[in-house]
C-alpha cells in the first residue's frame, strides 16, 4: 500500500501493520468504508478507496461497506460549501441500489475464496442502528465523550466555517454520528480499521477516540491522500461533469476515454492506483516516453476498464478508439459499438438542433456550452466541421442510419436514425 502511494495519515502505523500480519483466514481483520447515498452512482473520486479495499481483500483483510442510509439524511459538510440537498428514503433507497453495483464489481461478497484467501465481505446499513436511536438517551450515553473544542479544532469544521454558507447543528452532528458507526461497527462486526480520504481525517479520529473510551478497544483509522493531476486539478472532475461508475451514467467508451487522455506525467501514478499491474512492471511503462507513452496509457484504460465493466469490453472499445476517427470514402466513422447513442425519429429531421443533440449524448454540459464547442471548432460530423449553431440535422448526415457526432478529437456520439 505504502509503495502504491494509498498511505496518507494513519492513528497508529506499527500497531495497524502488526495487526495486519496477525489476521488469519479464521479470524481476519475488518475494515471498513462508508458511503452515503447521495446520488445514484459513485463516481472515479471514491475510486481510491474501492481499490485499498480490493488490496486488503486480496491480502487476507475482510471489507465492510458501510452505506449510510441513515447519515445520508445528514449529509457530510466535510468539503462542501453548503449543506446537501435533503433526501427521503425512497431517494435513498434508490441510490443505494446505485451504489451497491460498483461495491459487488470489486469486491467479493458471495463466498471465500480459499484458494487466495480472500474472506467474504459484508455490507451493512447505518440505518440498521442510527435510525432507531432515542436522542435524550445518545446525548447521556455519549454526548459527554465529544467537546465542542476538539470538534472545532479539526481542519474540515475550520474549513466550512469559514465559508460563506454557515455549518448547520444538523451538519456539526455528523461527526459524532460517524464515529458512533465506528462503535457500532466494532460491536457488530469486529471491525478493526476505518479508512477513509485525507478530508475525513478529523471524522475518523474521533470514531477512533470514541471505541477507546467507551469500550476500552483499540481501532485504527488510515486515510489516503487526495489524489490529484499534474496540473493541480481534483481527480475525476473535468469540463463535461463527473467520471461516473455505474455504465447507465458514464460509458464504458467514455470510462477508457477518460484514462486514456491521462496527462503523461500521470501514467506511472495512476497505474500504481487504479490497476492491480505489478509494480515492477509498472517501473518499466514508466520509462517510456515521447509517442511510446501513449502505449502505456492504453494499458492504463484496459487495466482500469476492465475492472470496473469487466474484460469483454475492451476489444469492442479498442476497436472503436482506433477506427472512429479513420476518414473512409463512403463518410463512415467506422466500428462505433461502444459510443453512447440517441434516437432520433425521422420526422425530426431538418429540426433537431446539433446543439441539441450534443447535450443528449453529454458531449456537452449545456446548450451554451454546446455553442461554444460549435463557435470554437470542436463540433464535427465524422470528419466535417458544424460552423452554425443552428445546425440541423438533415437525411445526409446519416451513414446507415447514424450520424457521428464529435466533440474534439476524442469525445463522440451517436444518433441513430429511427427506422
Amino acid at each position: 500500500m505504502r509503495d502504491r502511494g494509498y498511505l496518507f495519515q494513519c492513528t497508529n502505523l506499527k500497531a495497524l501493520d502488526t495487526a495486519l500480519l496477525s489476521s488469519t483466514p479464521t479470524s481476519p481483520l475488518s475494515a471498513y468504508l462508508g458511503f452515503d447515498a447521495t446520488a445514484d452512482s459513485l463516481h472515479v473520486g471514491s475510486l481510491l478507496q474501492i481499490m485499498i479495499l480490493r488490496h486488503l481483500q486480496k491480502s487476507g483483510a475482510r471489507p465492510v461497506v458501510l452505506v449510510g442510509g441513515a447519515t445520508s439524511k445528514v449529509g457530510d459538510p466535510t468539503g462542501k460549501d453548503e449543506s446537501r440537498k435533503m433526501l427521503d428514503d425512497d431517494d435513498i433507497g434508490n441510490n443505494i441500489k446505485g451504489i451497491s453495483k460498483v461495491f459487488e464489481t470489486f469486491i467479493n461478497f458471495e463466498e471465500d475464496n480459499e484458494e487466495e484467501g480472500q474472506p467474504k465481505a459484508k455490507m451493512v446499513n447505518n440505518e440498521d442502528w442510527l435510525g432507531g436511536l432515542k436522542y435524550l438517551n445518545f446525548l447521556r450515553d455519549y454526548g459527554t465523550y465529544f467537546t465542542v473544542n476538539r470538534m472545532l479544532s479539526f481542519e474540515s469544521v475550520k474549513q466550512r466555517m469559514a465559508r460563506e454558507n454557515p455549518l448547520s447543528f444538523l451538519e456539526f452532528n455528523y461527526m459524532i454520528l460517524q464515529a458512533y458507526d465506528f462503535l457500532e461497527l466494532s460491536r457488530r462486526e469486529g471491525v478493526q480499521l476505518q479508512l477513509g480520504g485525507s478530508d475525513q481525517w478529523g471524522n475518523i479520529v474521533q470514531g477512533v477516540e470514541l471505541t477507546r473510551k467507551v469500550d476500552q478497544k483499540q481501532v485504527f483509522g488510515l486515510t489516503a491522500p487526495l489524489i490529484t493531476t499534474s496540473d493541480g486539478k481534483k481527480m475525476g472532475k473535468t469540463e463535461g461533469g463527473a467520471i461516473w461508475l455505474n455504465a447507465d451514467k458514464f460509458s464504458p467508451y467514455e470510462y477508457w476515454q477518460f484514462w486514456r487522455n491521462t496527462a503523461d506525467a500521470d501514467v506511472a501514478r495512476f497505474l500504481k492506483l487504479f490497476t492491480e499491474i505489478p509494480l515492477d512492471v509498472i517501473e518499466k511503462l514508466s520509462q517510456l516516453e515521447g509517442a511510446s507513452i501513449n502505449e502505456a496509457k492504453k494499458i492504463l484504460a484496459d487495466e482500469a476498464t476492465a475492472l470496473l465493466h469487466g474484460p469483454d469490453c475492451i476489444a469492442s472499445i479498442r476497436e472503436t478508439a482506433d477506427n472512429l476517427f479513420a476518414s473512409k470514402s463512403d463518410g463512415a466513422a467506422g466500428d462505433t459499438s461502444g459510443l453512447e447513442r440517441v434516437v432520433l425519429s425521422r420526422s425530426d429531421l431538418g429540426t433537431a438542433k446539433a446543439v441539441d443533440m450534443f447535450l443528449q449524448l453529454k458531449l456537452a454540459t449545456s446548450k451554451k456550452d454546446a455553442k461554444r464547442l460549435i463557435a470554437g471548432g470542436g463540433a464535427r460530423i465524422v470528419n466535417e466541421q458544424i460552423t452554425d449553431e443552428a445546425y440541423v440535422l438533415r437525411e445526409e448526415d446519416f451513414v446507415d442510419g447514424e450520424c457521428v457526432l464529435r466533440a474534439g478529437k476524442k469525445r463522440a456520439g451517436v444518433v441513430v436514425l429511427e427506422e
